[in-house]
C-alpha cells in the first residue's frame, strides 16, 4: 500500500480562497434577498431583550411581539416621512442656501482679490455646493429605503426569528450533537452578539438625542434629521461620526456662520469622544477589539457586499466573525490578526523538540 499524501499548506489555503470567493459571489448575486434577511436579524437581535422584558411582567409573549412590532412600524414610517420631508424643503430653501453661501464668503472672497488671486462666485458655489449637504447621506439613507420597500417580508422574518429566539440555543446545541449543553462557546457567543448589538443600539440612541437637542439648541434647521443620521452612523466608529458631522457643519456655516458651524463641529466631537470614549466602554467592558484598519476595510468590504445596510452593519457584522473565530480554536488565529491588540495570552508558548536519543 502507496502512503496517502496529506495536502500542503499552500493547497489548504488556495481551497479556502476558492470556497470563499464562491461563497462571496453568491452573497453578492443574492444581496436582494440576503440584505433584507441580515437586517431582520440584527433587529430581531435587538428586540429580543425588549420582548424578555416584557414577558417578566406577565406580558404573552404573542403580544409583546405584535406590540414591539407596531412600534417599528411607526418608526419605519415616521422616519420616511422625516427623510421625505426634509429632502423635499430643502430643495425649495436651496437657493436661498447658496445666496447666504455667497455672503458667508464674501469676506474671503475680498481677500483673494487683494491678492490677485480672481474667483467667481460660481466657481465657490462649485466647490462648496449647499446641495452636498444632503446628497452625500440621502444616498445612503436611499439605501436603506430600497431595503425598507420590502417592509412586510422583513416584518414577518422579525416576527417569526422573535418566536424562535428561545429555541435557537438548544437546537445549536443539538445540531452540533451536544446534548447535554457542555459546548459553553455556543452560549458566549450568542450573548456576546445580544450585548453589543444592544448597547450600541443604546449608546447610538443617546448619540442621536444629544446631536439632535444640541443642533436645535444651536439653531440649525433639519436639527431632527440630523439626529437621525447620528444615531445611524453611530454604528460606523471613527469613520461614521465624520460622515454624519458634514453635511451638518457646512449647513451651520451656510446657515449661521462660522461660530455656529465651530459650535456644531465641538458638539459632535464631543459627543463621539464621551459616547465612544467613557460611556461606550463602560458598558461594554472593553472597546471594539477591532483595530481602525480592521474598521475601515470592513466598511468598504461589506458596503461593496450588501450596499448601505452593509455599510451601517459593518462593524457589528465584523465582531459577529470575530466572536465566533475566538469561540473556535481552528480560528482563533485569524480573530488575533482582526484583533486591536494582542496580549500575551494570546502567543502560543514556544514547544522544543524532543531531543533524539544517541
Amino acid at each position: 500500500m502507496f502512503p496517502i499524501e496529506r495536502p500542503s499548506m499552500a493547497f489548504k489555503g488556495f481551497a479556502i480562497m476558492a470556497f470563499l470567493i464562491v461563497i462571496l459571489a453568491g452573497i453578492k448575486a443574492a444581496s436582494p434577498i440576503v440584505v433584507p434577511f441580515v437586517l431582520s436579524v440584527f433587529i430581531a437581535v435587538i428586540c429580543n431583550p425588549v420582548i424578555v422584558y416584557l414577558m417578566r411582567f406577565r406580558v404573552p409573549k404573542w403580544l409583546a411581539v405584535m406590540l414591539l412590532m407596531l412600534v417599528i412600524v411607526l418608526a419605519g414610517l415616521w422616519l420616511a416621512t422625516l427623510v421625505g420631508s426634509s429632502v423635499n424643503e430643502f430643495s425649495k430653501q436651496l437657493p436661498h442656501y447658496r445666496g447666504q453661501l455667497v455672503q458667508q464668503f464674501a469676506w474671503v472672497l475680498e481677500k483673494l482679490q487683494a491678492l490677485n488671486v480672481q474667483i467667481s462666485k460660481d466657481q465657490v458655489l462649485a466647490y462648496f455646493d449647499p446641495g452636498m449637504a444632503l446628497s452625500m447621506t440621502t444616498n445612503m439613507l436611499s439605501g436603506v429605503g430600497n431595503v425598507m420597500a420590502n417592509l412586510f417580508l422583513i416584518i414577518l422574518t422579525i416576527v417569526f426569528m422573535l418566536f424562535e429566539a428561545q429555541q435557537l440555543p438548544k437546537k445549536l446545541h443539538l445540531a452540533l450533537d451536544d446534548p447535554d449543553m457542555r459546548l459553553k462557546q455556543i452560549d458566549r457567543f450568542l450573548q456576546s452578539v445580544n450585548e453589543y448589538m444592544v448597547i450600541k443600539t443604546l449608546v447610538s440612541l443617546a448619540t442621536g438625542a444629544v446631536v439632535g437637542i444640541g443642533l436645535s439648541l444651536i439653531g440649525v434647521d433639519y436639527a431632527l434629521l440630523w439626529g437621525v443620521i447620528a444615531f445611524l452612523f453611530n454604528y460606523i466608529p471613527n469613520i461614521g461620526s465624520i460622515i454624519a458631522a458634514i453635511p451638518a457643519i457646512l449647513l451651520a456655516f451656510i446657515q449661521l456662520g462660522p461660530g455656529a458651524a465651530g459650535g456644531t463641529a465641538l458638539l459632535y466631537l464631543g459627543t463621539n469622544m464621551v459616547m465612544g470614549n467613557v460611556i461606550e466602554p463602560r458598558f461594554m467592558g472593553r472597546g471594539l477589539g477591532l483595530s481602525t484598519l480592521v474598521v475601515f476595510l470592513s466598511l468598504i468590504f461589506w458596503g461593496w457586499l450588501l450596499g448601505s445596510v452593509g455599510m451601517l452593519l459593518s462593524v457589528p457584522l465584523t465582531m459577529i466573525v470575530k466572536i465566533a473565530l475566538e469561540s473556535s480554536s481552528s480560528g482563533n488565529w485569524l480573530a488575533i490578526l482582526l484583533a486591536d491588540q494582542v496580549d500575551d495570552k494570546h502567543v502560543a508558548p514556544k514547544v522544543e523538540a524532543p531531543s533524539k536519543e544517541q
